[in-house]
C-alpha cells in the first residue's frame, strides 16, 4: 500500500516544484516559530506557497508563513520552508516529517532544522541559541511507522542523529561570529499545551536541556534517508514553572524575532562552508 506521506508522493511533489527552483539545493532548511526571517536573507528567492506544493496542508500557526524558498544563502544553493505541521494541529506523523522527504527528493543531502524551545536547563537564558547535540522523543510517535519507504533505512541508527562534523563546524563559525552558542539536549513533546512544574522536573532530571513541540519528526525521517542533520533551538523562555510568569506563544515570537539576526547570520556562515 502506497503511504500518503511517503517516497512516491515525495517525488511527484518535487517533479512538479523542481523546474520552478532554478537551484539543486546542498542544503535543506526548516524554519521555527519566528524563525522564518532568514528565509528573507536568502538571495534570488524563488517562493511557493504551501498551497502548491502536492501533499502541503497550509500552516496554521502564527510565525509560520507556510512558504517554500529558494535560492542562495552564503553562496549556497538552498531551500527553506518556512513553517512546519505539528503532530498537535491534528497531523500525523508521517505528515510532520514528509517535507523533509520532499528536500531529499529535491536533492538536498543535508537538512538544517531549528525551533523555538523553553529553557530546562536554568543557565540557558531566554535569547539564546542551542545547538542540539541529542534528543529525546517524548512524542510516543514515529513518522516511519508502516510499511517501508524506497530509499528509507528500516531501522535507522539514532545514536548521533546530529551530525559530528556538522556541529563542529557550526562551533567554529559561531566562535568567528562573536556568538555564545549553547549546546544541549533537545525534548519533543506533542503539544499543544505548555509543560507543568512536575513534567519540566521530570525532563531536567533526565538530561533534558530544551523543551519543544517540533523537530523530532524531521530529523527521524531525514537519517532514515541517510542525510545529514544539523539542528538548532532558539531559547525563547524558561519553561514553565521556573519563572513567574506564564508562557505565551506571543513572548516566543518577541524573543524569535531578538535574536533571529544572529541565528540567520550564524546558518549563512555554516551553509557557505557546506
Amino acid at each position: 500500500m502506497t503511504s500518503r506521506y511517503g517516497a512516491a508522493a515525495a517525488r511527484e511533489a518535487a517533479d512538479l516544484i523542481a523546474p520552478r527552483l532554478r537551484v539543486e539545493p546542498r542544503a535543506g532548511i526548516i524554519l521555527g516559530s519566528g524563525l522564518g526571517g532568514i528565509a528573507q536573507a536568502i538571495d534570488r528567492p524563488v517562493r511557493i506557497p504551501y498551497r502548491e506544493v502536492p501533499g502541503f496542508p497550509g500552516a496554521t500557526v502564527v510565525g509560520h508563513a507556510g512558504e517554500l524558498i529558494a535560492g542562495t544563502l552564503g553562496g549556497t544553493p538552498v531551500v527553506a520552508l518556512s513553517g512546519r505541521f505539528h503532530m498537535y494541529e491534528g497531523h500525523d506523523a508521517a505528515l510532520a516529517g514528509f517535507p523533509v522527504r520532499v528536500l531529499h527528493a529535491l536533492g538536498a543531502p543535508t537538512l538544517i532544522v531549528s525551533n523555538a524551545a523553553g529553557g530546562v536547563r536554568r543557565s540557558l537564558d531566554p535569547g539564546t541559541v542551542m545547538l542540539l547535540e541529542d534528543h529525546v522523543n517524548f512524542m510516543f510517535r514515529n513518522p516511519l511507522i508502516g510499511a517501508q519507504e524506497a530509499g528509507d533505512v528500516r531501522f535507522p541508527d539514532m545514536s548521533e542523529p546530529y551530525d559530528a562534523e556538522l556541529r563542529a563546524i557550526a562551533h567554529r563559525v559561531a566562535k568567528e561570529q562573536g556568538l555564545a552558542l549553547a549546546s544541549g539536549v533537545y525534548v519533543g513533546l506533542l503539544g499543544p499545551s505548555y509543560e507543568t512544574r512536575a513534567e519540566v522536573a521530570m525532563l531536567a532530571r533526565l538530561g533534558a536541556d530544551a523543551v519543544g513541540m517540533s523537530t523530532v519528526p524531521e530529523v527521524i525521517v531525514a537519517r532514515a534517508l541517510g542525510m545529514r542533520v544539523l539542528g538548532f533551538s532558539c531559547v525563547t523562555n524558561l519553561a514553565c514553572g521556573l519563572a513567574a510568569a506564564p508562557i505565551t506563544h506571543d513572548e516566543v515570537l518577541e524573543t524569535t524575532a531578538r535574536v533571529a539576526a544572529q541565528l540567520q547570520q550564524l546558518v549563512r556562515g555554516i551553509v557557505s562552508k557546506l
